[in-house]
């Protein structure tokens, strides 16, 4: 126990003031001339705190020399170092990284954050896109990173739904994510199901589709996006990308160390989504987790019924169909450079309706007149195959080069074709030759 040696004057006066103020009356008072330097008059101290917020940062010595400049100039005593540092290191941190830092750092360090918990599973789903650390190979076996959409339940951090592809962000890719959270899945360890009450995620071009927009408003789930160059609140399914790039990515061929693939990659994007659904439902989902303590799994399941569409093919019809105007032709509706046809078309040509079509498969079209079902329409091209965008892309690309091709060779024809002048040459001296050797064959005989 530490022994202080307080007067008895001091004691008595103590006493004296608890009796009658209490237990406050024996605090420390603060000095009522703090934060005023004697030594400096005011408008300098204000200087000086102006020369601390400055960009670049100026040390403490050239604010010192900055402001003796002044003072010596008015005629007024010089200010000490013990001054000059005492006034900087009284100005509030946050409005010296504000000064010098910039808005972002300010926000980061300072910025009050508010933090919604959820009270329940599915009230609140995240969703985000990320280009994975890792190079796989794709249908041609080139070197390719994919990108990975995906869905996480914010009260027990259970991933929902995941769509892996080697195409960029879109608003096809969310709805495939979304098709995989929402419905039960094949694996039936993966129990994560239903329609969330909220789906939060960033201002993507992706997420603030029509399409996605009006998925939303069919299936009555409320869109928040957030505010656009803050994206806080989508940590939780960030932290997931980084648990993924740790656990799984680092010990896979191909993985990325500075954009550039540490080893060969061998994985195909069947391969990697494999693996990744494997981690997701035995050891994601099923491990304790840091901020709740629990496995995600587990509590998202607590007492919970999810709830969900009417059927798969609603869902479908919601999330997987695009919509299009279109006007009936006399030979049917002409879409995406293919003819579709069905006999229900003959009594509405002329009028305008719209296409539902399914992008993975574009042998067959929904038709709509005036918001209700018309018919199917077939593309005889098509019909009996699933062929999608992608393939029909693809197909063009082939012909176009094929078409390339045959020009290039045609031009070489035309290039190598002997000119005109040229051949009449050839045929002139062919001739001449003929007739030479027509001479030489001629037998001359002598009159007897």
């Amino acid at each position: 126990m530490k022994n202080i040696r307080v007067p008895a004057r001091t004691l008595r006066y103590w006493i004296a003031q608890f009796k009658i103020s209490g237990l406050t009356s024996l605090e420390r008072k603060q000095r009522s001339d703090k934060n005023n330097y004697r030594s400096l008059p005011a408008d300098l101290v204000e200087i000086t705190r102006g020369f601390a917020l400055q960009k670049p940062r100026m040390p403490i010595t050239s604010i010192l020399r900055k402001v003796t400049i002044i003072a010596q100039k008015r005629n007024i005593k010089l200010p000490s170092y013990d001054t000059i540092y005492k006034i900087v290191k009284s100005i509030s941190p946050a409005l010296l990284t504000l000064a010098i830092d910039g808005s972002k750092v300010y926000q980061q360090k300072y910025e009050l954050l508010f933090r919604r918990e959820c009270k329940s599973s599915n009230e609140v789903w995240q969703a985000d896109h990320t280009e994975l650390d890792i190079f796989i190979l794709d249908e041609k076996g080139f070197e390719a990173r994919p990108w990975l959409t995906t869905i996480i339940d914010d009260y027990s951090r259970a991933i929902a739904g995941c769509f892996l592809s080697l195409s960029s962000p879109s608003s096809i890719n969310t709805a495939l994510a979304l098709r995989q959270a929402i419905w039960k899945k094949k694996n039936q360890a993966w129990e994560v199901c239903g329609i969330p009450a909220v789906l939060y995620t960033d201002h993507g071009t992706d997420f603030m589709s029509q399409h996605i927009e009006q998925v939303c408003v069919s299936l009555k789930i409320r869109m928040v996006n957030s505010t656009v160059g803050k994206p806080q609140g989508r940590g939780k399914v960030e932290r997931f990308f980084q648990t993924l790039n740790e656990k799984v990515l680092v010990d896979l061929p191909g993985y990325s160390v500075n954009g550039r693939p540490s080893s060969k990659p061998t994985l195909t994007i069947e391969q990697l989504d494999n693996i990744m659904e494997g981690f997701i439902v035995e050891a994601y989902n099923k491990e304790v987790h840091a901020s709740t303590g629990e496995a995600p799994l587990k509590r998202w399941s607590y007492s919970f019924l999810p709830q969900l569409p009417e059927s798969m093919e609603r869902l479908d019809d919601l999330l997987l169909s695009i919509t299009k105007p279109r006007k009936i032709q006399r030979d049917g509706i002409r879409f995406m450079r293919f003819r579709y046809i069905s006999t229900t078309l003959a009594g509405f040509v002329g009028e305008n309706v719209t296409l539902k079509y399914d992008p993975r498969d574009l042998a067959e079209i929904r038709v709509f007149y005036q918001e209700r079902f018309l018919c199917k329409a077939i593309c005889q091209d098509l019909a009996g195959l699933t062929i999608g965008v992608k393939e029909i892309k693809k197909a063009r690309i082939d012909i176009k080069r094929g078409l390339y091709k045959e020009i290039k060779t045609l031009k070489v024809a035309i290039e190598d074709k002997p000119s005109k002048n040229s051949k009449k040459k050839n045929i002139s001296s062919n001739t001449e030759d003929l007739i030479s050797r027509q001479k030489t064959k001629i037998k001359l005989y002598e009159n007897d």
